[in-house]
């Protein structure tokens, strides 16, 4: 019998795929946290040597995983500027195949509604 996926295990998933888009975009990965609630969850650099802190987020569809707290991410973004690094923020809805209600499952098809990766602006207003 299957067993669901716990938190963190749907939070791995979406660093999963989250880390491949990074690296199909051309990014190196410098550091990588997968533990939950410890941000940023990537530290990469671009050809150019610009650092950026990715924050990924896993939520269980119909969530929008679009939306992020954004009194948390002005916090985040200053940190950011103290570091000269850029944010980006992956959201990534993961959902059963059985329906809204139901767990999703190890080793079984999900849902997953990934819109991609956001930069967020860091500059002052």
């Amino acid at each position: 019998m299957s067993k669901p996926l716990t938190e963190q295990e749907l939070h791995n998933l979406a660093m999963n795929h989250v880390g491949k888009d990074l690296e199909e975009r051309g990014f190196e990965f410098i550091a990588v946290n997968s533990k939950l609630k410890k941000h940023p969850q990537f530290v990469c650099i671009d050809k150019n040597k610009q650092y950026y802190f990715v924050i990924v987020r896993a939520v269980i569809l119909p969530e929008n995983p679009n939306n992020y707290d954004v009194l948390w991410m002005e916090t985040f973004k200053k940190h950011a500027r103290e570091k000269d690094a850029k944010v980006l923020y992956a959201g990534v809805g993961i959902g059963s195949i059985e329906g809204e209600k139901q767990p999703i499952y190890l080793n079984e098809d999900y849902l997953l509604e990934y819109n991609g990766i956001q930069v967020l602006e860091t500059n002052l207003n």
